[in-house]
């Protein structure tokens, strides 16, 4: 049996140029996940500095000046501590769930990037349920918290759990018609085109300025869901030691860290992309992509420039929540549930209801 050389090696030549294409494939997949992750984790080290700078400036001290110049490695030098750490278990505890619970409180929110254009097109996944999605993605953080405080055998790291689920519960539900208000006045539920739905009339088209109940009852909202002042009541120290992350030490407990400034984050992120036209900065009668000669952003100068912008609202907002810190005192457990479900939730129903009308009326 005679076989063809040439033949033999056109087959090997095809087979690896067609691995090869392959391996390239899924190294472009990779590519702008990777970057994400890595713009996401160099966003929280600048909150975290942004966070001690600000604290420090309201109570009138120095802050973190040490590590690197003013201070903008402590985040790092902190975060390589508790990777070094021992990772102590409970004897008595659950050990499966007292160690997926801090993976899933991440995971859960590290999804919620998925559907935050930065820019023009310059999204992961351009959903048309892209809203409605990081809603869902965000009821699945709770659960981790839960299993946490579960799996500690702590009767204060289960109380924590449990407190944060209701929290959870209590401030989801009146998020959500405030995001149904602002996909009703963009007809799409798609991050973008609620984005380009404002870009229409420039500075006076954010639907800050058309929504002003609706921005208020989703600040507060959003605040609760992170479980920041005056809503940290999941991880009251004077009640409950730490709450559900009582037990936790090492790469765990920094993991719970990250994960509530990635939460901070990702919320700060979409005010922006729903009430602060996004990616658009529009002054009165001035366009500044029109300015600079952007063509629809278009371009790595204007990729440039609108990620820019984005991350620029999303951190001078953060100002909010930062300095509410130190402004306001906590409350207790039964005045949050009120405030959530006899207060917050008629009035965005009843935006809910305002808007409605006004888009029925205005076919």
């Amino acid at each position: 049996m005679i076989i063809d050389t040439t033949k033999v090696e056109a087959i090997n030549s095809f087979s690896r140029s067609e691995s090869l294409k392959e391996v390239y494939e899924l190294i472009w997949l990779l590519v702008p996940i990777f970057t994400t992750v890595f713009g996401i984790i160099i966003g929280v080290l600048v909150i975290v500095w942004l966070e001690r700078q600000i604290s420090a400036g309201v109570q009138q001290r120095i802050g973190p000046e040490y590590a690197g110049p003013l201070g903008i490695l402590q985040a790092l030098a902190d975060g390589t501590k508790l990777l070094f750490k021992e990772d102590l278990l409970p004897s008595r505890g659950d050990i499966r769930l007292f160690s997926i619970g801090p993976s899933i409180a991440v995971i859960s929110i590290l999804l919620s990037y998925l559907v935050i254009p930065f820019g023009y097109r310059l999204v992961l996944a351009d959903l048309s349920i892209g809203v409605f999605l990081w809603i869902a993605i965000s009821s699945i953080a709770p659960i981790g918290l839960l299993m946490s405080g579960y799996g500690s055998n702590n009767k204060y790291s289960f109380l924590g759990g449990l407190r944060a689920a209701a929290q959870s519960i209590s401030y989801e539900i009146p998020l959500t018609p405030c995001v149904l208000s602002i996909s009703l006045l963009s007809n799409s539920s798609s991050t973008v085109d609620i984005v380009e739905a404002q870009s229409k009339y420039g500075f006076w088209g954010w639907n800050l300025w058309r929504q002003p109940i609706g921005f208020t009852v989703f600040l507060i909202s959003s605040l609760a869901e992170c479980e920041r002042l005056p809503f940290d009541l999941p991880e009251a120290e004077e009640e409950l030691v730490a709450g559900y992350q009582t037990e936790y030490s090492g790469i765990k407990f920094g993991l719970f860290y990250v994960a509530s400034y990635l939460n901070l984050l990702v919320s700060s992120l979409f005010v922006t992309v729903l009430y602060l036209g996004g990616w658009n900065f529009s002054i009165p009668y001035i366009l500044i992509p029109e300015l600079l000669g952007i063509n629809e952003m278009g371009g790595v100068f204007g990729t440039t420039i609108s990620i820019f912008i984005t991350l620029a609202k999303a951190y001078l907002f953060l100002f909010i929540p930062i300095t509410t810190r130190w402004t306001l005192p906590r409350m207790r457990m039964d005045q949050l549930l009120n405030l959530g479900w006899k207060f917050l939730l008629p009035i965005s129903l009843g935006n809910l209801l305002l808007t409605t009308s006004s888009q029925l009326f205005s076919l």
